[in-house]
């Protein structure tokens, strides 16, 4: 499963969520759970919330995209370091980074079922971006 589990992860994070809304149901189980620290504090969400969140973001957003600077995993356990970049509507040519995050995901049923994710604000310094390296 240490294989497949994270090309599911990896395969969920590369794809165009803000125009996929299908991709939920394909890589979400029905019971999936994210605990989530950010910096506005502690969340829990469900399938809906995430959903309604990355289709609430559509309607923000130019291009929004997902860089992926680590992939480890574990029989069914997978930890993912990345950083959502994304150009607003309003300033279309300009991509910045929006937030930095390390989750650490169970996959059930070859779905993300339990998250346990940390973020914090985006950091656009070229040594901040360069720790960074994608996979």
């Amino acid at each position: 499963m240490n294989n497949i589990a994270k090309n599911i992860v990896q395969s969920f994070y590369n794809t165009d969520l803000l125009n996929t809304p299908e991709a939920f149901s394909e890589y979400l189980h029905p019971d999936f759970e994210l605990h989530w620290n950010s910096s506005f504090g502690f969340s829990k969400k469900n399938f809906d919330d995430i959903k309604s969140m990355f289709l609430g973001m559509s309607n923000s957003f130019e291009s929004f995209r997902c860089k992926i600077s680590h992939l480890l995993s574990e029989n069914d356990i997978v930890t993912i370091r990345f950083t959502y970049f994304a150009a607003t509507i309003e300033r279309p040519e300009k991509e910045e980074a929006l937030a930095h995050f390390i989750a650490i995901w169970e996959l059930k049923d070859n779905k993300l079922y339990k998250g346990y994710q940390i973020s914090q604000h985006g950091d656009n310094t070229s040594e901040n971006l360069a720790s960074f390296i994608s996979i």
